[in-house]
């Protein structure tokens, strides 16, 4: 592993042609009980605007809704890339684009929701669902038995599989999704492509953002970067594939913070 400094040099040599990229949940805002409740800490939101003024490109990836990832960020002028990189909202703008191929799905994505969370099991396991339009997330953290409602969500994955949906495992969550390819890397490529940018960051804890790290190699072995920097961050959670495929780890929201107090430098 590289030290944070000479990790950043790239970018603190040349802002206008760097991009950073960060995950929310569990980089920049701490991870809650309640997915509602997730915030970015001031301490955090202040160097992440000044970051947003100096560098060339700056965006927030997130597997929440590109407007929710906005709500909890309250940043308007930077980009968000939702859903996985199904969707993006510029910055400044109040029209998320979503892949249409994804969007065809989400009647029959809400459909299933609709019907699993109507079944007594599920709500007695306390299951929280959360309509994501084209994805549905069936969220288990802090139910009264978080290992039981983990058999009822197993249940549900098993039903959505037959039904001919895609699956996406996360810290605690299932989701529900379209059969279409759809990863954060895919999005992170159609977000950089022909920007003229050179060096990109991207920093996430959970095993999605390796997908990001994997964009961001692509897209310098494709010669649209020169360099990537891919940051893990680590918790009591994080996956090993973080750990394995991260260029260097920083410890939790915390240390995601003192990475932007350097890049603010």
């Amino acid at each position: 592993m590289i030290s944070l400094q000479k990790a950043l040099a790239p970018l603190l040599a040349d802002p206008s042609h760097s991009a950073v990229l960060l995950d929310v949940d569990g980089t920049l805002a701490p991870i809650v009980r309640h997915a509602d409740d997730a915030h970015v800490p001031e301490p955090t939101r202040r160097p992440l605007i000044t970051i947003a003024g100096r560098y060339g490109f700056v965006a927030c990836v997130s597997g929440r809704r590109a407007t929710i990832a906005r709500r909890i960020v309250s940043i308007g002028s930077i980009t968000y890339l939702g859903n996985h990189g199904s969707e993006v909202l510029p910055g400044g703008a109040s029209e998320v684009t979503v892949d249409p191929a994804v969007a065809d799905w989400t009647a029959r994505v809400r459909a299933f929701a609709s019907e699993e969370l109507g079944r007594d099991e599920v709500s007695r396991a306390r299951v929280r669902g959360e309509d994501k339009g084209h994805i549905a997330a069936f969220h288990w953290r802090g139910a009264p038995g978080e290992e039981a409602a983990a058999v009822v969500v197993d249940a549900i994955a098993a039903r959505a599989t037959a039904a001919g949906f895609a699956l996406h495992r996360g810290r605690k969550v299932l989701e529900v999704r379209a059969p279409v390819a759809m990863d954060k890397g895919l999005g992170i490529e159609r977000l950089l492509a022909g920007r003229g940018l050179r060096v990109a960051l991207y920093a996430g804890d959970d095993r999605t953002d390796c997908d990001a790290f994997a964009g961001l190699r692509r897209l310098v072995a494709a010669g649209e970067l020169d360099r990537a920097v891919c940051v893990g961050v680590r918790s009591d959670e994080t996956p090993s594939e973080i750990e394995r495929d991260a260029d260097l780890l920083v410890e939790g929201p915390s240390g995601v913070r003192e990475l932007l107090g350097v890049l603010t430098g």
